[in-house]
Order: structure tokens, then C-alpha cells, then sequence
């Protein structure tokens, strides 16, 4: 498989939990559909698996993978996701089997440039990895990352567009949007940043500012953006024909 920012054209996926445990498929030509049916490049012997339940593809050297309506849904470091990004390491989940994705040399690789990225941002020097340690940290994929954004922090972009808080790694904005598409996104995103805004502009702190309370009409307000978000991501992962 290639590396970040070239195209790709094959995936390997190896089988860690469910009744195909141990199994790896490798190599597999994109684009790749998953399911329990004859006929997918990736089939699983599963029955909680759908018959075509999702699908690999590649857009711009990103590795894109879509829940094809799915029975039971799909899974992504165990959050239920619509579609997302793949990265080496990401455990999916479908049905009752948990498949990483990448082999264990992309694995390390990740892990490698993980710990580059994060010990320069923290020490301010580039520190070459171990990379004998990388499956004794396949664990730190296990996970989303929390959202623990700390506000001091500067956001700073590398070479390469990708975002930092600090040293948190930040997901990465869509690169080369045609103007009506950058003035969309901008809209959306404006919006939804005046909502907040209006929902906390009337906060009220304790004495010693440990605690805030909202009024239930601006909890009501942040709540409607929680719902704007949430229809603009299936909007975003089901667009209509």
C-alpha cells in the first residue's frame, strides 16, 4: 500500500476478533466492498455482518471507508461512523468482527511518524522512534482521541496543512475546494459558530469561576446546533442523488 499523500491502490486488512480471527487479507485491490455475501473482494464469514455492508475506496490519496446502510452499522475505533478517513492502526468494527487496517509494517510507520510529530512539537527537537515498540502501542489506536482542546494553546498548521492544538493533532481541513465549495464550508461553519456564540453570550459564573449555568432557553440553543451538526454529517455521508 502507498503512503500518505500518494495514490493508492491496494489495502490490507487483518482479522483480530469475530469467527474469521486470524485471517489477513492483504494486498486487496481498491475499490474493495465488505460483507458476508459471494461476490465482495473481503467477505466474512459473520452473520451479524451485512450481505454488502460497506466499502474501500480511495479519493485524493485518502482511503475512504462508507456503511452501506448497513444492519447493524460500522464501527471505526468504536465510534459509529457513516463514513471516515482509514488510517494504519484503525480497528473496524462490523458485525462481531474487529478488522485493523494496514499491515504491520504501515502500522509502524504511523507509529513512527506519531512519535516524531508529537516529541518535536513537545521538545522542540526532532526525535528519531523505536520502531521495535510499534505493536506494543497498537493500543493508543484503540480509541478516538478525546476532545481535550486546551483554549491557551496556539493552532498552528505544518508543511503539509496538517493542524495542530499544541500537540494534539487536530483533523486535517479539505484541501483544493473550488471557491463555491470553500464559500459553502465557510457558511456552514460561520453559522453553526454564531450559534454558540448566541447560546453563551448570557453565561453566568460562580464566585470563584468553577462553575457556569445556562439558561434552559440557550441549553436549548446549543442543543439545536448539536442536531445542525449531526444532520449536516449524514447530509454529508448520504447526499442526495
Amino acid at each position: 500500500m502507498a503512503r500518505d499523500g500518494a495514490d493508492m491502490t491496494s489495502v490490507t486488512f487483518q482479522v483480530v476478533e469475530g469467527v474469521d480471527k486470524g485471517r489477513i487479507f492483504r494486498d486487496l485491490p481498491i475499490p474493495v466492498t465488505i460483507g458476508r455475501e459471494d461476490g465482495n473482494v473481503l467477505r466474512l464469514n459473520d452473520e451479524r455482518v451485512s450481505r454488502f455492508h460497506a466499502k474501500v475506496q480511495t479519493d485524493k490519496g485518502d482511503i475512504i471507508l462508507t456503511d452501506l446502510e448497513s444492519t447493524n452499522g460500522t464501527r471505526v475505533n468504536g465510534s459509529a461512523v457513516q463514513i471516515r478517513r482509514l488510517k494504519a492502526g484503525d480497528r473496524v468494527g462490523i458485525g462481531r468482527s474487529i478488522l485493523v487496517f494496514g499491515s504491520n509494517e504501515e502500522i509502524a510507520a504511523r507509529l513512527a511518524d506519531i512519535q516524531t510529530r508529537t516529541r518535536t512539537a513537545q521538545h522542540g527537537g526532532t526525535i528519531v522512534p523505536d520502531q521495535g515498540t510499534a505493536q506494543m502501542m497498537l493500543s493508543e489506536l484503540d480509541e478516538e482521541p478525546e476532545f481535550n482542546v486546551d483554549p491557551k494553546t496556539d493552532v498552528t498548521v505544518n508543511d503539509t496543512g496538517d493542524l495542530f492544538a499544541g500537540a494534539q493533532a487536530l483533523p486535517p481541513l479539505p484541501q483544493k475546494l473550488s471557491p463555491a465549495q470553500a464559500a459553502r464550508l465557510a457558511e456552514i461553519l460561520d453559522f453553526l459558530h454564531r450559534g454558540v456564540t448566541c447560546a453563551t453570550e448570557n453565561m453566568q459564573a460562580n464566585e470563584d469561576a468553577t462553575q457556569v449555568t445556562l439558561s434552559f432557553v440557550d441549553w436549548q440553543k446549543i442543543q439545536a446546533v448539536h442536531m445542525l451538526l449531526a444532520r449536516y454529517l449524514r447530509a454529508i455521508s448520504e447526499p442526495e442523488e
